[in-house]
């Protein structure tokens, strides 16, 4: 083989191995790409940050506010002498019951009687007084026809007479006196209830009108419930209750149940008038006064008590989980919505109360839009979300805390 022909083979070898490695390069350069662009999907699918939301609805709820009270007895009555003298005899038990018009204390009746005998005779001597100057009277009248007497003498009789009528309806007043005060000697309870401490004994000197009682007597069935409501509660249940969004008893009451110091529930519910309020001008509180059997005397005056008011019902309430939501730097309630595109969306929403695990929501919300509850620490505005419906696991707990 010539010089030249080895050469153009070394040519030849020398061209194929840069075709090959070109081709190599142009290949490896091809998946390469591929690699990068399977990469760039698989970190876009991962941006989709996992979440759990809730979608908002309107439903119907019972509305209650838990309020603290005070008992009082229904009625008060102070027992006191209206007549002086010595208490003979107690009649009754402390801390018994007791009827109205039921004997309790017996004053002394012995000068009271005998004033009684005394204006009984004064009558007595009224009406023969008047009898003789009636008769005299009389015949005075015929004397005067015939001028057998002078009329001076004709018009003192009849005077007399007159004054004698009106002496009688004088004794007879003295008389009916004499009889009220011997029958307040005893002493009746004025109304039915239980009576308390006694605080005469017998033997005691009592007098008509004084201040210190002898005992009180209270009626425990029914009983008030005295409870503060602020003026904005009080005004927004006004507005609700004209706008129709809250309905309450058709005799313009609200039911009420009650709850111990035990935490037990009290078996009879109370009543709720709106219209009896007023205005505490120190505390701008509203006092209002609930009404509630009490037959087994376990409510006593003077107790505290938990009365949870039922409102009425809010027809298309919105609730939200109190776990979705929280407060931006401005203090306003806000939470966190998925869009259409399942984004992040921030929203400033308003809440009135809590109800059980939920927030009550009075405006920034609407039917249909999905609030985040699961999953709030991986995401922010503009975020991409895998959302997961867990809806119906929060009916289910909210449903139970409304039959509750």
């Amino acid at each position: 083989m010539t010089g030249a022909q080895i050469f153009m083979l070394h040519k030849t070898i020398i061209v194929r191995s840069l075709g090959l490695a070109l081709a190599a390069s142009l290949f490896l350069t091809g998946c390469g790409d591929n690699k990068s662009e399977q990469a760039s999907a698989h970190q876009g699918a991962a941006q989709a940050i996992p979440v759990n939301t809730v979608t908002i609805s309107a439903k119907p709820i019972q509305l209650t506010t838990e309020l603290s009270g005070r008992v009082k007895a229904f009625r008060v009555a102070q027992v006191r002498p209206q007549v002086s003298g010595i208490i003979l005899k107690r009649y009754f038990t402390e801390g018994s019951n007791v009827k109205a018009g039921e004997l309790l204390y017996q004053i002394d009746p012995a000068t009271y009687q005998a004033d009684v005998d005394n204006a009984r005779a004064n009558l007595a001597e009224a009406k023969a007084n008047a009898h003789s100057a009636g008769l005299k009277a009389k015949r005075y009248a015929k004397l005067i026809k015939t001028n057998a007497i002078s009329e001076q003498d004709y018009d003192d009789a009849q005077a007399t007479w007159k004054q004698q009528q009106a002496a009688i309806e004088a004794a007879q007043a003295s008389l009916e006196e004499a009889q009220i005060n011997l029958k307040r000697t005893k002493i009746t309870a004025p109304i039915s209830g239980r009576i308390g401490v006694s605080d005469v004994s017998e033997g005691a000197l009592v007098t008509a009108n004084q201040t210190g009682v002898m005992a009180t007597i209270q009626q425990l069935d029914p009983v008030y419930v005295d409870v503060q409501q602020s003026t904005e509660a009080l005004l927004r249940q006004k507005r609700e209750i004209a706008n129709g969004s809250l309905n309450i008893n058709d005799d313009n009451s609200a039911n009420v149940h009650f709850i111990l110091d035990d935490n037990s529930t009290y078996q009879f519910p109370g009543r709720l008038q709106f219209s009896d309020v007023t205005v505490d001008p120190s505390t701008g509180m509203v006092d209002q006064r609930i009404i509630a059997r009490n037959p087994q005397h376990l409510l006593l005056p003077g107790m505290f008590i938990r009365a949870v008011l039922h409102e009425g019902t809010r027809k298309n309430a919105i609730l939200v989980p109190q776990k979705a939501v929280s407060h931006n730097p401005r203090g306003e309630a806000e939470v966190m919505l998925v869009n259409a595109d399942d984004q992040i969306q921030p929203k400033i929403i308003k809440t009135e109360r809590a109800i059980g695990q939920d927030w009550l929501v009075s405006s920034g919300l609407k039917v249909g839009d999905k609030v985040v509850v699961a999953g709030l620490q991986n995401i922010r505005q503009g975020s991409k979300v895998q959302p997961n419906d867990v809806t119906a696991n929060y009916q289910d707990s909210s449903d139970q805390t409304q039959n509750q």
